[in-house]
This record gives structure tokens, C-alpha cells and sequence, in this order.
């Protein structure tokens, strides 16, 4: 596996492989690598002859300076492990190299961005799209693999590059989960032995609304249910915890007639928590 930390570098590696004909993968980043990371890897590796990885922990995508400086950094172990997973190339470039001096450009997406995580997080996404749109074209990959974990920023980078034109297709994996449920999440270390013990109750109370839903039980009665469960179970607050639209995002208020989505954000102790499932319309 080879290091890459600069454009110019990773762009000529990448111009050999598709000269000789093979196709590219790239699994966008910010380290703290998990086994749901290293399930995107996989999948990419089935799909296609060559894998780069990227490691970027995006400042412009933090809204909370203390946030920013808490998030896990360990390159070394994460370079390990993707070596050990038969990836092709690491691209860890520095701030720097992303956003050279005189960095003036920002790309947004409307609408999309605009609830959930757009409203508890100012400026979070176009904090990642900007970051997402500067990776693929500086990668040059045919595909592009992302956790469905963040559904909302899974279905942003499709319309970015739907709207953008950029020339690579986007697959979006499933949520890799702990044995009690748990979704994989580098955030998760950050949770006390208490906190870890609690989290799973997320997923539970999504599990349990989903089955209501698809019961006919009346929108707004099961996700006040799931909410009441989701602070009893010892989580501090909600952020937010709706029935979406699976594909537009719209809130739901009545049971789905198409694929849809719960949406889950909520904070344990200082950890905020992100989750989501899918409902059948």
C-alpha cells in the first residue's frame, strides 16, 4: 500500500491504473477506522481492480472548535489496518493541501442540507460537500463508497453529483452494527463504559417505532413514544427523531406510501449520536 499525502502525487497513480485499464474505488474518510469502514473497503475491492482510501479530518465540516480537537486520530493503527485489508493507496493529505492559502471556494447543496443535521450543525454540510466534491475530483475513481449511517449525507453527495455532473457513481453500503445493535461510529470511543452500555437504546427505539409504523399506529404517537424511550433510557437530549422521505428528506406525518427513513440524532454525555433505518412504504 502506498502513502500518498499530495494531489499531484495520487493523481499520477491514479492516471497508471485507468491508462492500463483498470477501474478505481474510493472510500471517503476521516480515520479512526472501524470494522464498518473496512466493510466499505471490501465492498469497493469486490466492485472494482483498485481501492484508495482517503484520511481527512475536515475542519470546515466542524461547527464546534472543541469538537474538531476531540475527534480520534490514530494514522498509524489506521494505516495498518488497510494495509492488512489490501488496500491500494492511503491519501492522508494535510489541511494544507486541501485548503491551500487563498482557499475561497464553497460548494452547497440546498435543501437537502437544510434539516437534521443542517439545522442542529450551521455550515456542517457544506462543510462536506465541499471537501466531498474537491476528493472525487481529485481522486478521479469511478466509484465512490459511503456508510448509509448518515443517510442525510449519503443522499447530499448523490444530488451533488447528480447536479454537478461529476463522472462517479455512488454506492451507498448498509450500516455495520455491534452485536446489541450499536452502529459503528467513530465517535463511539469516545463513550464512557456507562454511555456504551446506554447507546444501543437508539436503535432499539427505532427498531420498535418502525414496527409501529408499519402497524398503522398513528405518526406522531409512535415517534413521541420513541422519543419518551430514547430519554429514558439515560440519553441527555434529542436533536431531532422524525420519518423522512427516504430519497427527498421530506418529513412524513402519516404512514410511508414509499421507501422512507426514521432519522435519529441524540446526545449522550458529551457524544452525539447518529442513527437511522429504513421503513417500508
Amino acid at each position: 500500500m502506498k502513502t500518498l499525502r499530495h494531489v499531484a502525487a495520487l493523481r499520477t497513480e491514479v492516471a497508471a491504473w485507468r491508462k492500463a485499464g483498470q477501474s478505481v474505488a474510493v472510500v471517503p474518510t476521516m480515520g479512526a477506522l472501524h470494522d464498518g469502514h473496512l466493510s466499505l473497503v471490501r465492498a469497493a475491492q469486490s466492485a472494482t481492480d483498485r481501492v484508495i482510501v482517503t484520511i481527512f479530518v475536515n475542519p470546515a465540516q466542524f461547527n464546534d472548535p472543541e469538537d474538531l480537537k476531540k475527534y480520534p486520530r490514530h494514522e498509524a493503527r489506521d494505516a495498518a489496518l488497510l494495509r492488512a485489508a489490501g488496500v491500494d493507496c492511503l491519501f492522508a493529505p494535510d489541511a494544507q493541501e486541501i485548503y491551500p492559502p487563498a482557499f475561497a471556494t464553497s460548494v452547497s447543496v440546498a435543501r437537502l442540507s437544510e434539516g437534521y443535521c443542517g439545522s442542529t450543525r450551521p455550515g456542517h454540510f457544506d462543510g462536506v460537500v465541499t471537501v466531498v466534491t474537491k476528493l472525487l475530483l481529485i481522486c478521479g475513481a469511478h466509484k465512490a463508497y459511503f456508510g448509509e449511517k448518515d443517510w442525510q449525507q449519503l443522499q447530499i453527495v448523490r444530488r451533488l453529483v447528480a447536479d454537478l455532473n461529476i463522472p462517479v457513481a455512488i454506492a451507498g453500503c448498509p450500516t455495520l452494527r455491534a452485536a446489541d445493535g450499536l452502529a459503528m461510529s467513530s465517535r463511539n470511543a469516545r463513550l464512557t463504559d456507562a454511555a456504551r452500555a446506554v447507546a444501543p437504546a437508539l436503535y432499539r427505539a427505532l427498531c420498535a417505532a418502525r414496527d409501529a409504523v408499519g402497524r398503522g399506529e398513528a405518526v406522531a404517537v409512535v415517534l413521541g413514544s420513541a422519543r419518551r424511550a430514547i430519554c429514558e433510557a439515560g440519553f441527555a437530549s434529542i436533536d431531532y427523531l422524525d420519518l423522512c422521505d427516504a430519497e427527498t428528506l421530506t418529513q412524513l406525518d402519516t404512514r410511508p406510501k414509499r421507501p422512507a427513513r426514521l432519522l435519529a440524532a441524540a446526545w449522550l454525555g458529551e457524544v452525539r449520536l447518529i442513527d437511522n433505518i429504513a421503513v417500508t412504504g
